[in-house]
């Protein structure tokens, strides 16, 4: 067993309690992005004053002496924290309106306290305490979510605590015969990857959120990461989990594949923390590649561009990464990161391709691709578009904290569809957003980018820029049900990849219908009879 240093196993998270990731790493507004704010949307870029965490008043915490000493027995008084520090830090997740909330100078809510456990036996003492003793649990990982899975609803409980994992950060054991590894739920994407690396291996599933969240996260919410062409969804990862119930565990997985029923891992992956507590995972993993080439296209508009992205994947010539940014997106080098708002890369819209494997591999899936993408319409831009990608590919939610505090409203959203229901998702979706944003007094870009494809569909990825208007967090509430219901409208999914949460917890119904809604309750009954779990996320 490995586990990364004790470092890492620090009890405070580690990104700012109003902010994405490390602050040390805030990205600062170009001139070529101020020039862009002021020309499109009249937003001036002058960044407000920051709220400082000691300024913060937190809702006290509604825990009794009785209940923190009777957790604290459990984990140890170290790892049971009431203090408004660790509060605050796990009081939500990192959406936009996460962040607008952050920016109150009134009374704000946070968990009443938050534990630390440090093995499965303490989580089952805590799921068995907080179901005698009426306390609601919500599972913390990265504290990346960005649809209110981390929200500290109470519902009818008394009080509310974050059940943070990042102690269960071993590498339990690494099959190299099967290429199969069995993971800590709180290990983050960089120490398994580091920790498998040191073994030869690596996961491949770097989402945008990679550098912060973890394993047991990916599991929960049925995460997709940016090389998902070539290594597949999570949910196509894992290969067994272990999940502690207020009823009991579910060791589930016994082979690659079996017929003994419906696969009750997928019923765990993508439960959000309301079934029970994801403590394990056993992942497939693949050696290092040997090798990694990389190829940027353009294409003359977005319909040829997905169209060509339809044929690679339906052809199956096999890249790593392919995606596609619309003509607006291409237009501000969005996906770039690092140029964003000065001369463009190319007209059209700029696709990304790359390609990982033994050098055998690389060479022949990525002639293959390349073939079929010349023979669509696309027009090479050699190599360096997609390594600027690549370089920045991480760094996108540090400028949303910026253009927040420069009084822009961003935020993403995304869906996915079948390719024929592609060109009306998009232009349902991107009419609601320009609508309702529009009705609020600002001019709106919507920009959309194609990033993951399957033989039969695609997810879209939106990004939403627009001026602050009276109040910011109604505002975007209002264009987000805009979206929802046109995706909803259109035969889209509610979400592809950011899961559901609270945010999308009213669009349930419409994705899954009445039966579905009843068969997740039976599962909540059965497996958290007292409710405790997650209060207020996924099911309706």
């Amino acid at each position: 067993m490995t586990r990364p240093d004790d470092q890492q196993t620090a009890m405070l998270p580690p990104m700012k309690w109003n902010a994405w990731g490390d602050p040390a790493a805030a990205k600062p507004l170009s001139d070529g992005i101020r020039s862009l704010l002021r020309q499109a949307l009249g937003v001036d870029g002058t960044a407000a004053p920051e709220l400082e965490a000691k300024d913060v008043t937190l809702r006290p915490s509604q825990l009794s002496d009785d209940d923190r000493d009777g957790l604290a027995q459990i984990v140890g008084t170290d790892y049971c924290r009431v203090d408004d520090e660790g509060r605050l830090l796990r009081a939500g997740g990192k959406s936009t309106l996460d962040l607008l909330r952050r920016k109150d100078s009134g009374v704000q809510d946070a968990p009443d306290a938050v534990l630390l456990p440090h093995n499965d036996d303490e989580i089952e003492a805590i799921l068995r305490y907080c179901s005698e003793h009426g306390i609601a649990i919500v599972p913390f990982g990265g504290g990346t979510s960005v649809v209110g899975g981390l929200d500290p609803i109470r519902g009818d409980f008394g009080a509310v605590i974050s059940l943070d994992l990042r102690r269960l950060n071993e590498l339990h054991a690494l099959d190299e015969i099967s290429c199969e590894a069995e993971l800590g739920a709180g290990l983050t994407g960089p120490d398994a990857e580091r920790l498998l690396g040191e073994r030869g291996y690596s996961l491949g599933h770097f989402p945008q959120s990679f550098q912060y969240a973890t394993i047991g996260g990916f599991a929960a919410t049925r995460s997709s990461g940016q090389d998902s062409a070539g290594y597949g969804r999570f949910n196509d990862m894992v290969r067994g989990l272990r999940t502690v119930t207020p009823a009991g565990v579910l060791d589930l997985g016994r082979a690659p594949e079996s017929a003994a029923g419906p696969d009750l891992r997928q019923l765990m992956i993508g439960s959000e923390g309301v079934f029970g507590i994801i403590t394990r995972v056993r992942v497939e993993v693949h050696p290092v590649p040997a090798a990694t080439r990389y190829e940027a296209w353009s294409f003359p508009d977005f319909a040829t561009g997905a169209d060509a992205l339809r044929a690679v994947v339906q052809t199956g010539t096999g890249p790593t990464v392919i995606r596609l940014s619309d003509e607006a997106e291409t237009g501000v080098n969005l996906a770039t990161t690092e140029s964003i708002g000065e001369q463009q890369i190319t007209g059209g819209c700029l696709a990304i391709t790359a390609f990982e494997g033994t050098e055998a591999h690389v060479e022949s899936r990525h002639a293959e691709t390349r073939a079929v993408l010349e023979a669509a319409g696309g027009t090479s831009l050699g190599e360096a578009p997609a390594r600027a990608w690549e370089h920045g590919r991480f760094n996108a939610p540090y400028l949303r904290d910026s253009l927040l505090a420069a009084g822009a409203l961003c935020e993403t959203l995304e869906t996915a569809t079948n390719w024929s229901n592609v060109p009306a998702v998009k232009a349902a979706v991107t009419e609601a957003l320009t609508k309702s944003l529009g009705e609020s007094g600002t001019p709106t870009l919507v920009l959309c980018h194609i990033s993951h494809v399957y033989p039969t569909g695609a997810s879209l990825y939106f990004t939403v820029v627009a001026g602050q208007r009276g109040n910011p967090i109604e505002q975007w509430r209002k264009a987000k049900a805009a979206a929802s219901d046109a995706m909803m409208r259109t035969g889209a999914t509610i979400t592809h990849h950011h899961a559901v949460g609270a945010d999308h917890r009213p669009w349930m119904r419409d994705e899954v219908g009445e039966l579905g809604v009843a068969v997740l309750r039976a599962v909540k009954a059965t497996l958290d009879p007292a409710g405790i779990l997650n209060p207020g996320k996924l099911i309706p």
